[in-house]
């Protein structure tokens, strides 16, 4: 059964699992496993080097890969007391560089998927420290494991520390970073576990999600060793793979998105997967439509609970209970100790009847500190104890939520926000680009896509394809949009803006060329 033991941090966390499952499997990635007394000794003498680094209240960079490495990288900056800064490896310098200056952060670790961009930024940059972690034949963080056990720092991070400064987009599209307590990420463990019912050391994670993703560090990293669980990893997603490895390890969760489950049960073998040690999945970072999550539910004989959350908060607000009711097509119920209001849309302070629609706001222990270095944006997001998460649902009369919009004018594509204005401004950029407007299109497989409309410059020719190649350059793959179209003009509302809403209903009704 479990145990919905709160602790200070999630490095208390690790320490209390290492004394009471040593021997248990922590971390498992191919032919590599490290059971929690490795974690933890390799966590201590990492976090030793760190701290003579100077890191203690400074911002430690990872831009790495799904690998045992990041792990050990994140619980070893966060026993340092240094606040960890996740980043997407797949970024590029345009997106990378304002985000490492604005965190002005002391270390960077970083490995092989980004190694070129990073140090160039680093370099330009001045940043103090660079860690290159080689997974291939150079340092890894494991280094530690044939070691003696390591005494543990004397001072370790308290409740009030900065943990994580988790960068996110806004309407803006200007990203912007969450700030993050020791409390609110150990509160979030304590208040999920309370839903979900995780079973203290028996739990086996699948992690394909990205570690850099608020997602996969809360509902696999640090689910699984506050329940003393075993995180199998995933560098890289293939479906074979995927599927092969749940009888392989005797996966008892799945941690997935829409995008992977739809990829997974369209693929040729998915019906002869063994999923004999599957308890439950969880979905996150986009919508699940209901057909999808029955046919789930039928081959794996399992379910799917639905969550809903934001990096805002920690990141998880609502999750379907493991045990009761589940209702397809709801997020489910707060999480305890979180109250979650739908408010009216005008002035966001007249809260609305079950069944109406508006805003979604919510106040709770795990929800953000502000964002670094924003002032306006923090007052707009957090009003009078309240996050305005942006998002507009209803709850209905059991209080279960439903979300029928997401923010405004924000894309998802397979689980990431993408937000127009970023490409929009890029697109700006491009010589003989007289305007330029981006919206979302639906998509059966990544939920939406971005498509560009753009308007050349009076007897500029543009063409699609040096588009499509600057944007490679500059941006995410999954940014990119996935269509152009030249435009003589854009249309205008009756004030001068540009008309979202009729774009929209081109790019889905319309074949766009390019």
């Amino acid at each position: 059964m479990s145990e919905t033991r709160l602790y200070p941090t999630v490095v208390h966390m690790l320490i209390d699992a290492a004394d009471k499952a040593g021997e248990r499997e922590a971390l498992v990635a191919g032919e590599e496993r490290l059971n929690y007394r490795h974690f933890l000794n390799c966590t201590t003498g990492f976090s030793r080097e760190l701290s003579r680094l100077g890191v203690r209240d400074e911002r430690v960079a990872l831009v790495m890969s799904n690998s045992i490495d990041i792990c050990i990288a994140m619980f070893a900056a966060h026993m340092a007391r240094a606040q960890i800064v996740p980043m997407n490896p797949m970024y590029t310098e345009h997106e990378l560089r304002p985000m490492l200056e604005d965190a002005e952060v002391r270390v960077i670790i970083y490995d092989r998927s980004n190694r070129s961009t990073v140090e160039k930024i680093a370099q330009e940059l001045d940043i103090p420290h660079l860690i290159f972690i080689d997974g291939l034949d150079g340092r890894r963080l494991t280094e530690w494991v044939a070691k003696d056990a390591l005494a543990l720092p004397d001072e370790l991070p308290e409740s009030g520390d900065l943990a994580t400064l988790q960068f996110t987009g806004g309407t803006t599209g200007r990203a912007k970073g969450a700030n993050l307590t020791h409390s609110a990420l150990a509160t979030n463990m304590y208040q999920c576990n309370s839903l979900q019912n995780s079973r203290m050391d028996i739990e086996r994670v699948l992690c394909v999600m990205p570690l850099f993703h608020c997602y996969a560090w809360s509902v696999c990293l640090y689910n699984m060793v506050n329940c003393r669980g075993t995180m199998v990893i995933l560098a890289k997603y293939h479906p074979q793979e995927v599927l092969d490895i749940f009888g392989q390890e005797k996966i008892t969760i799945f941690a997935g998105s829409p995008t992977l489950f739809t990829g997974l049960m369209n693929y040729e073998t998915f019906n002869k997967a063994d999923f004999s040690h599957l308890y439950k999945s969880n979905s996150g970072s986009a919508p699940l439509p209901e057909e999808l999550l029955s046919k789930w539910e039928q081959t794996t004989g399992t379910p799917i609970l639905e969550g809903y959350g934001q990096t805002e908060a920690s990141p998880v607000i609502a999750f379907n209970p493991s045990e009761g009711v589940r209702k397809p097509g709801s997020v489910g119920i707060a999480v305890p100790d979180t109250e979650i209001q739908i408010v009216d849309l005008e002035t966001g302070k007249i809260p609305l009847s079950a069944g109406e629609k508006g805003e979604i706001r919510l106040r709770g222990p795990q929800i953000m500190l502000g964002y670094r270095n924003r002032p306006e944006e923090t007052a707009e997001s957090l009003r009078d104890g309240w996050l305005y998460t942006g998002d507009i649902g209803y709850l209905d009369e059991d209080a279960y939520l439903f979300i029928t919009a997401r923010k405004k004018e924000m894309i998802l594509v397979s689980g990431y926000n993408v937000f127009p204005r970023e490409i929009e401004e890029l697109l700006f950029l491009y010589p003989g680009v007289k305007e330029a407007a981006v919206v979302g299109k639906k998509d059966q497989y990544r939920g939406e896509l971005p498509v560009a409309f753009v308007v050349p410059v009076d007897d500029k020719t543009l063409d699609t394809g040096e588009l499509r190649e600057y944007c490679k350059e500059n941006l995410a793959s999954y940014k990119i949009p996935n269509e152009f179209r030249i435009m003589e003009f854009l249309p205008k509302t009756a004030v001068g803006k540009v008309d979202k809403i009729s774009l929209g209903e081109m790019a889905a009704n319309e074949a766009v060329s390019g």
